[in-house]
């Protein structure tokens, strides 16, 4: 079973909708019981870093996946989800993130010209580092961005770019934790492939 994380900052529905479509069993929680039971795990993200971690904080939930991860749990974190799973955010002041991966959170719109911020559309991957995530989907693909800040520093962890005025990070991924910066679940066909792969590892 997947644990999709509800923490009050995700896009909860149309992730459950896609895992159902795949047949992937999954349920949408905030139990801390029920995450601990999940084979696998999904933190889904939308609004604003600070808030998201406080939020996170404030349930119990970062000690908890800090724990998950430590012994072995595969998470993946998507959008906000993904940037959550970083070291630190520069998104309006300064916040701590889980520090899953190596790297922070920065504003797009400081290292991009003549680019609208919000950075919103397909965009098409370029796989820098092979690993199994990409079984179904990979370079070329096109997948679903919307974003206003995006990670840095993270080369450690970087598994495919996306350029956008720079190469923002797509994939990240090490060990048992993941990332993506695009929505999968609103990807279409690759997307849902991704996940699907992702259910599979």
């Amino acid at each position: 079973m997947i644990a999709i994380i509800d923490y009050g900052c995700g896009n909860l529905f149309s992730l459950s909708r896609s895992l159902q479509f795949l047949e992937i069993d999954s349920k949408i929680t905030g139990s801390a019981d029920e995450i601990k039971k999940a084979d696998k795990i999904i933190l889904p993200g939308v609004g604003a870093f600070g808030d998201a971690a406080d939020k996170l904080n404030a349930a119990g939930h970062a000690d908890l996946l800090k724990e998950l991860a430590k012994d072995g749990r595969y998470i993946l974190g998507i959008c906000l989800g993904m940037q959550l799973l970083f070291e630190k955010s520069f998104e309006y002041g300064e916040h701590n993130g889980l520090g899953l991966l190596e790297g922070g959170i920065f504003p797009l719109g400081e290292d991009i010209s003549g680019l609208k911020v919000p950075h919103m559309g397909w965009n098409k991957l370029d796989i820098v580092r092979n690993d199994p995530i990409f079984a179904s989907a990979g370079k070329n693909d096109y997948f679903y961005f919307v974003h206003s800040f995006y990670a840095k520093n993270c080369e450690n962890c970087l598994l495919a770019t996306a350029e956008y005025g720079v190469d923002v990070p797509a994939v990240v991924g090490k060990g048992n934790v993941y990332g993506t910066q695009f929505h999968p679940e609103k990807s279409g066909e690759k997307g849902l492939a991704l996940l699907k792969t992702f259910a599979e590892l």
